[in-house]
């Protein structure tokens, strides 16, 4: 179920249990998941894309696996507000997962959520290529982190 605010996607959730963040790119997706009080996005993987189908069963395996409860997309809108080819992408990719998974599935302004996970590296002294490996989770996590900030503050449902 594709939830149309964050606000939605709060109310569509079980009280408690663990959420997953995705950072779609054209040739990863970073996940990052919460724990089960939806506290502290930590990041998980990085799954290289192939095509649409492996891409979902490898997300599917990580959702059942994990008992997330709902999936947080970010959404990589322009630095002036407006949805450009990215969020289209994005958005055809939810409709599809839509159809494998009854999961609420939200959307997250992940603008700079990337620079931010590089920022956050490159202060941790990581070098370069551990950048490179791990920077699509880290960005998912700072995606998740982001939706789950403003869970909190919408208070209990």
């Amino acid at each position: 179920m594709i939830c149309a605010s964050i606000e939605d996607f709060a109310a569509a959730l079980p009280r408690t249990g663990a959420v997953a963040g995705l950072d779609l790119g054209t040739k990863t997706i970073g996940v990052a998941v919460s724990d089960g009080l939806r506290a502290v996005a930590s990041p998980l993987t990085t799954i290289r894309r192939e095509k649409f189908t492996l891409d979902a069963q490898a997300l599917l395996k990580i959702v059942a696996e994990r008992d997330i409860q709902g999936l947080i997309l970010g959404l990589p809108m322009n630095m002036d507000g407006s949805e450009g080819p990215r969020c289209q992408s994005t958005r055809a990719f939810a409709r599809n997962l839509e159809k494998l998974t009854p999961l609420p599935i939200g959307f997250w302004d992940e603008r700079l959520s990337t620079v931010a996970a590089e920022r956050a590296m490159l202060e941790a002294d990581m070098s370069r290529k551990r950048r490179a490996e791990v920077i699509d989770h880290v960005a998912a996590g700072f995606i998740l982190q982001g939706a789950l900030d403003r869970l909190a503050y919408m208070g209990p449902r």
